[in-house]
């Protein structure tokens, strides 16, 4: 204490060191299994981390790129869109390189946000939307997913999002597919959400790292909908697609406004990053769709590898559309706390996940679910699973 105030910001007040640092150093702690934090234990394919070699060698990148990004990843970037949704995007103004997904989350919520404003964001939702939000001094409404057990899904009730917009509402946060429940939000419902941006004069930014990972359903950018192209900022990552999540190469698109905004808060952060990667990057973004395809169908996979397991060890499972997550429920095994189960797992059955109530603004609302990951060796995936049968013997 100084001047008898606290030393952190009163803004990140209740923001401790996050549950993935705590519970992935509990991990290391006890030499148990990690299917907490959402990082793949192999790397991606060859000719892209070959191609960052590449780039080191020449020269490319080792010293400060251009603040938007190197116009090779800026041009594969718009390539891209083009290609899988149809958007025609100018690589020169609508398209910016940031640090990773999380950098472009926290720009433009600095960005877009004043204080006092509203943001709506799907909850359960990642844990630095929340922090981003209140950097920028807004408020956060949580709109909750609710699980379906019928169906082994969660889902988003449309009418609690409309009653959720008031007059100090300024942006809508969407996540799909959504971490952490592994929701693909379906052409209804985006039409339906793109209706009330535009019936309500709001702005939406839209996390689609997972966007490669949707095995039921289709993945569509809500920026492709009538009325949402100049009023959407579009996030993505190629650390989700390519398995180099160490490389923390992310980006924005939008229209320019939109961009020159996020632009003018990213800059003061990191303002350049991960030079030689962002060439190796745009090199990923033109692999045929083989590769698209075939990452695809090795996580469905794997999630079904998982899902079975963790089925069998006697936890309710909520089968996940896309994304590498999957939400289980506890309740079966006689628990009701989350948190203190996944505290005491890595004694019990030498594995780590995750309490899903961290993502909640009531921790209550979830206090029973727990998320693990399937992007690990099929080999980890079986010893975890077997491991955790344990929990009933």
């Amino acid at each position: 204490m100084t001047q008898g105030r606290p030393l952190l910001n009163r803004r990140l007040a209740g923001f401790g060191t996050t549950i993935f640092a705590e519970m992935s150093a509990l991990a290391v702690r006890t030499g148990a299994i990690n299917l907490g934090q959402g990082f793949p234990d192999t790397d991606g394919p060859e000719e892209v981390r070959e191609a960052a070699v590449r780039a080191l060698r020449a020269g490319h990148g080792n010293q400060y790129p251009p603040g938007p990004g190197v116009p090779e990843l800026r041009a594969a970037i718009a390539e891209h869109q083009q290609r899988f949704y149809g958007l025609a995007l100018d690589p020169d103004t609508e398209v910016l390189v940031t640090a990773g997904a999380t950098e472009a989350i926290a720009a433009s919520m600095l960005a877009l946000l004043e204080p006092g404003d509203e943001v709506i964001a799907l909850e359960p939702y990642y844990d630095s939307y929340a922090a981003c939000i209140a950097m920028a001094g807004a408020t956060r409404v949580p709109v909750t997913l609710h699980p379906e057990p019928t169906t082994g899904t969660y889902r988003l009730d449309l009418a609690e999002l409309r009653a959720a917009v008031t007059p100090r509402t300024r942006l809508l946060l969407l996540n799909t597919p959504h971490n952490p429940t592994g929701t693909v939000l379906t052409r209804e419902e985006l039409t339906a959400i793109a209706e009330l941006a535009c019936e309500r004069d709001l702005l939406v930014v839209t996390d689609e790292v997972y966007e490669h990972l949707v095995f039921e359903g289709e993945h569509l950018p809500i920026a492709a909908f009538p009325g949402m192209r100049e009023r959407t900022v579009t996030i993505g990552s190629a650390g989700k697609t390519f398995s180099f999540t160490g490389w923390k190469v992310g980006w924005v698109t939008a229209n320019g406004p939109l961009v020159s905004a996020v632009r003018t808060a990213k800059q003061y952060l990191t303002y350049v990053s991960a030079g030689p990667f962002q060439y190796a990057v745009a090199e990923a973004l033109r692999l045929p769709d083989s590769y698209f395809d075939g990452f695809r169908a090795d996580l469905r996979r794997k999630r079904d590898l998982l899902a079975d397991g963790l089925r069998a060890a006697g936890f309710e499972v909520y089968r996940p559309q896309g994304t590498y997550f999957i939400t289980t429920d506890i309740t079966p095994f006689g628990e009701k706390d989350a948190y203190a189960f996944c505290r005491a797992l890595p004694e019990r059955c030498g594995v780590v996940a995750i309490p899903n109530s961290v993502f909640y603004d009531d921790p209550d609302v979830s206090r029973s679910q727990v998320r693990f990951t399937f992007c690990k060796k099929d080999d980890v995936l079986h010893e975890a699973t077997g491991r955790l049968s344990r929990l009933t013997s």
